[in-house]
């Protein structure tokens, strides 16, 4: 299984993000192609020493990299991406990978 991290950073405003983001772009990322699973964080991000510089996290998950390569090419992964300027002016890191159990 692969994975796509998306990692928003703390809005200016939290509220406007989050309608924002519930209701225009999570619609547009469940569309992308070979998207098995899509979560998000609830409540504060945090780490170990405090609260993180996210707002919200979410993960993506595909069967393999080479699906969640084609879903970020496709016409509806390139939306999803050109989206992200409407709403996530504070910045957003996006990581991907693939995992495994151990």
């Amino acid at each position: 299984m692969a994975k796509l991290l998306v990692m928003y950073k703390r809005p200016a405003d939290p509220e406007s993000f989050d309608r924002y983001y519930f209701g225009t772009h999570a619609p547009l990322a469940k569309k992308i192609p070979g998207v098995q699973r899509y979560d998000v964080s609830e409540g504060p991000v945090l780490t170990p020493a405090g609260p993180a510089p996210y707002h919200l996290v979410a993960t993506l998950a595909f069967g393999s990299m080479a699906a969640l390569q084609a879903g970020l090419a496709s016409p509806e992964g390139k939306a999803a991406a050109a989206d992200l300027g409407s709403f996530a002016q504070a910045g957003v890191d996006l990581c991907f990978f693939d995992e495994k159990q151990i």
